[in-house]
């Protein structure tokens, strides 16, 4: 048995019930249930539909997210999140840089990156080394004033929380910024590259190893081993090509407003839907939400 749920953004447009009750009876679905009154709703479907694609390519053009998983194991125990664009809006490379007037040049780096055009690791101590002599100081500053979390996060990890999950974030930037965020949201665990500092300003530097694409696989490798859960039993979300590893490794693999060269290449994709969206996939209804 399989679960087909259709996701739209909370600030609309809503699903349109006919809509729905339309895909339901060509798909030969069971029951609809509404996770929240015109924002989410699931049928169970005895197969994955031939036709899945074609039909969430005509919902995409709606602003509605389509997902089609299995019934059973839905419900997870773990989340592993990466953090730039993913559970913060901003990339934070890019935010240190355009502090240190290479904002431009950075940015389009970042942007390869995560497409997985360059390689991770050189772009990474590329951009960095664009960041020497920046004031430590700054670190602090860009927290405070260009940093904005993903709408959806708070609740997301509460709930979870709440329902016993444990909850880690994995990122290729910089500690400095994964502890105040995983602090802030109420993550278990982080992990993410050190800058490293010498007499108060960056050295353009990172601390070695560098983690990327094969460490997030390392860190849900050995988190699940620790907790004695199955890999079956994590929920993953990213963005970028670093993130995909884990994103196949996981029981469910978001690809959460991912680059379309990373959302090719994962089932369960969320374009307009927030963070949110990754409980109601877990078959949570809005009234099963805990406050952040």
């Amino acid at each position: 048995m399989y679960i087909a749920t259709l996701l739209t953004a909370p600030t609309g447009p809503e699903i349109d019930p006919a809509l729905l009750s339309s895909l339901r009876n060509a798909w030969g679905g069971g029951d609809v249930i509404w996770l929240a009154p015109g924002r989410a709703a699931e049928f169970t479907v005895p197969e994955i539909p031939g036709n899945r694609w074609e039909v969430w390519d005509e919902l995409q053009k709606m602003r509605i997210d389509l997902v089609v998983q299995p019934a059973q194991g839905r419900r997870k125990q773990m989340l592993i999140a990466d953090m730039d664009s993913t559970m913060i809006e901003q990339e934070c490379i890019d935010e240190l840089a355009d502090m240190a007037g290479v904002g431009d040049r950075v940015k389009d780096i970042t942007a390869r990156a995560m497409n997985g055009e360059l390689d991770f690791e050189g772009a990474l101590t590329e951009r960095v080394g664009l960041l020497k002599g920046l004031p430590e100081a700054v670190i602090e500053q860009v927290l405070k004033e260009r940093i904005t979390l993903m709408p959806g996060g708070q609740v997301l990890l509460a709930t979870m929380r709440a329902n016993g999950a444990y909850a880690l974030l994995v990122s290729g930037g910089f500690t400095a910024f994964t502890g105040a965020v995983a602090a802030k949201l109420g993550f278990h665990e982080n992990r993410a590259n050190t800058l490293l500092v010498e007499n108060g300003a960056l050295t353009g530097d990172v601390q070695r190893p560098i983690l990327g694409r094969a460490a997030k696989v390392e860190a849900l490798e050995q988190v699940t081993a620790r907790l004695e859960i199955a890999k079956e039993d994590v929920i993953a979300v990213g963005d970028g090509a670093n993130d995909l590893g884990m994103l196949g490794l996981a029981g469910t693999g978001v690809a959460l407003h991912a680059k379309p060269t990373v959302a090719a290449q994962c089932d369960v994709r969320v374009n307009f839907g927030d963070l949110t969206a990754l409980l109601y996939l877990q078959g949570y209804a809005q009234g099963d939400f805990v406050a952040g």
